[in-house]
């Protein structure tokens, strides 16, 4: 592991590799290096505000892919990310080749996702609260406030052809001071119809995946979307304990709360329950067929 430095910021990569033309973009003030994507990600400020820098081809230490590989999955991604343009997706500013390097900018989004795996050993040690259950305990109104902003997000993702994959809570950024949630991290998007071609380790995580997420050949579509959302906002209202989640891990299966460990009315965990159903058939079909019956079950 080669330690590397820009404006006294530090990064961790496996080779090293010049990232110091950076600097002539502004003043770096925070870095990310560890990504499964291969991308290395930088905080840079200058006159005209603050942005995200997201550079692929750097060999990065925790890369699941190698350096040309992630350069193709962020050149394909930029145009999702302009396909998709939504006020809470991160918004793309500009994208550019760097010799063997390829960039895609960002306007800086603030706050803290609320899936941070990597500094879960950090929270623990130092007995911090993670940003995910500051979350949990924000009021209901402001956690359904976020949600709404989810469903109009992934109803825009359905009405412009694509379908989503990967996309979790590690996906959501949340600015606690404004109240504001903020999209992210949606490469793995695909332009409808996509089928599952990699079988039980088809992209996301198995504590939100739909049945059909591990099965080669599968279809995946709006109703496998309609399950990912009933199964974000069920980790959202609902109670899990540390054996409820690693059982999802274990039986590779997403299981609901119960009734009783449920904060919303009993017709919300009705729709819910529906979006989750393991029988796609049983769902609703689209994001706007769920969205409808979820906004009159909170009225009840």
């Amino acid at each position: 592991m080669i330690i590397q430095s820009i404006n006294g910021i530090s990064y961790r990569l496996r080779t090293a590799h010049d990232l110091s033309w950076l600097s002539n973009y502004g003043r770096v003030f925070s870095v990310i290096d560890e990504t499964g994507s291969g991308c290395i990600c930088f905080g840079v400020e200058n006159p005209d505000g603050r942005f995200f820098f997201k550079i692929a081809g750097a060999d990065t230490i925790e890369g699941e892919v190698s350096p040309a590989e992630s350069v193709t999955a962020l050149k394909n991604a930029v145009q999702i990310y302009r396909d998709l343009a939504h006020p809470s997706l991160i918004s793309l500013r500009d994208s550019f080749r760097h010799g063997e390097l390829y960039a895609a900018v960002f306007d800086w989004a603030d706050g803290e996702g609320l899936f941070d795996h990597w500094n879960f050993d950090k929270y623990s040690a130092e007995n911090i609260t993670p940003p995910y259950q500051r979350f949990k305990k924000l009021p209901i109104d402001k956690r359904l406030n976020a949600v709404s902003d989810i469903i109009s997000f992934l109803e825009n993702t359905a009405t412009k052809g694509y379908v989503a994959c990967d996309f979790y809570d590690g996906s959501l950024i949340y600015d606690f001071d404004r109240d504001k949630l903020t999209i992210c991290d949606i490469d793995f998007f695909r332009k409808a119809p996509v089928v599952n071609s990699v079988g039980e380790d088809y992209w996301g995580t198995k504590r939100l995946k739909a049945p059909e997420e591990y099965i080669k050949g599968a279809v995946i579509d709006e109703a496998t979307n309609v399950f990912t959302l009933g199964a974000i906002i069920f980790d959202i209202f609902g109670s899990f304990s540390d054996t409820d989640i690693a059982k999802r891990y274990e039986k590779c299966a997403f299981v609901p709360c119960s009734r009783d460990k449920w904060e919303l009315s009993d017709a919300a965990y009705k729709v819910v329950l529906r979006a989750v159903s393991p029988e796609r058939e049983q769902r609703y079909m689209s994001i706007s067929a769920f969205a409808e019956h979820f906004r009159n079950a909170l009225n009840k």
